[in-house]
């Protein structure tokens, strides 16, 4: 019998100093060592991204005179979205917001009909 339990002391001991062991090994420093470059990269390509043009919304598409009431008239309602005035022989089309997902410019284009009834949403085309 006493075999048994000095048995069981050993093992008691033995996992003891074991599970001491495991949790001291467990700190430790890491360094990390990354070129010089890779932040230039990633400035990159955050400029790459902000500039790809996904979905626009065309509000006007007409005279000069018209598509300047109408990009006042959007500003002055809708300051959150940037506009711009694209020339296409021969009219003037105003166009608004870069929207990375169709669900993003469906939500916008429910907001703006209400002004601008005629307002679609497109993919440009890259020059």
């Amino acid at each position: 019998m006493k075999k048994i339990k000095s048995k069981h002391l050993l093992y008691i001991v033995f996992i003891t100093l074991f599970s001491f062991v495991n949790a001291t090994a467990q700190q430790a420093t890491v360094e990390v060592n990354q070129d010089k470059q890779i932040d230039a990269l990633l400035k990159i390509k955050k400029e790459v991204s902000a500039s790809v043009t996904n979905y626009t919304i065309q509000i006007y598409s007409g005279n000069r005179p018209g598509a300047e009431k109408a990009r006042t008239d959007f500003r002055s309602s809708f300051g959150e979205w940037d506009s711009s005035m694209e020339f296409e022989t021969p009219n003037y089309k105003i166009w608004v917001g870069n929207f990375k997902t169709r669900l993003e410019a469906d939500r916008a284009l429910v907001a703006i009909k209400q002004i601008f009834a005629n307002a679609f949403y497109f993919k440009p085309k890259k020059d």
